[in-house]
């Protein structure tokens, strides 16, 4: 398994906004893209810092993903979201997935 973590910040008052791109987001996956599962989680202690978590069966089929043309259109609707809402560009960190488990 393969993930990756997002980071970004939100503007000033668009915290309410985040459900509406999770959305979006949503409506752009396609079957059989590897997407295993995706979290969007807000900071407590300050909530215009969202990080997401998107763990795929494989960086390959993450990296197919990214180009993949069914979620094109999709895609366009949530970067204009995102360009609407987040405060700067995300960070992304690629990470190696050594454990997974479910109690």
């Amino acid at each position: 398994m393969w993930a990756q973590l997002i980071t970004v910040r939100l503007k000033p008052g668009r915290e309410g906004d985040l459900p509406r791109l999770v959305e979006e987001l949503k409506a752009t996956e396609q079957p059989g893209s590897g997407l295993l599962r995706s979290s969007a989680m807000q900071d407590q202690n300050d909530p215009s810092r969202v990080h997401m978590l998107v763990v795929f069966e494989s960086e390959q089929k993450a990296r197919e993903r990214e180009s993949d043309p069914r979620r094109a259109e999709g895609l366009r609707v949530a970067r204009a979201t995102m360009a609407e809402i987040f405060d700067g560009p995300p960070e992304f960190t690629d990470l190696t997935v050594v454990a997974d488990w479910t109690p």
